[in-house]
This record gives C-alpha cells, sequence and structure tokens, in this order.
C-alpha cells in the first residue's frame, strides 16, 4: 500500500501543486523548503489520510479553494 501511495503522489504532484487550493499551495511551499522526494512522501501521507476520512466519514472529497490575501 505504501509503494502505491508512493506512486501515486509522485504522479499527482506536479498537477496538484498548479491547482489553486491549499493543498496545491502547500505543496509549493514545501517545494521551496524540501527535496522533491520528501515532499512526495508528505503528499503520500496527505492523500493517506484524506482517503482514510473520505472512508470513515462516507462523504465526498472537497478541496478548499486558497484565499488570495
Amino acid at each position: 500500500m505504501r509503494v502505491l501511495l508512493i506512486h501515486g503522489g509522485r504522479a499527482a504532484l506536479p498537477y496538484l501543486a498548479r491547482m489553486d487550493t491549499q493543498l496545491g499551495a502547500g505543496l509549493r511551499a514545501l517545494l521551496q523548503r524540501a527535496k522533491r522526494n520528501v515532499v512526495v512522501v508528505a503528499l503520500a501521507k496527505k492523500l493517506a489520510r484524506i482517503a482514510w476520512a473520505v472512508m470513515s466519514n462516507q462523504r465526498p472529497y472537497e478541496a478548499v479553494i486558497a484565499s488570495k490575501g
């Protein structure tokens, strides 16, 4: 499972980092401070927590738009 989350994070990172959401803003900031593989692992952890919350709450994921200010 861990390998699949890492591969998914590596594949999704370029797309998610361009999005105007809190997740995208966080990824862009983290990419400035940390190495890319560290960011991939952090994203995989975040995706695992999102997946767990979606399954346990039985509600769809709703991305929060980043505030510009």
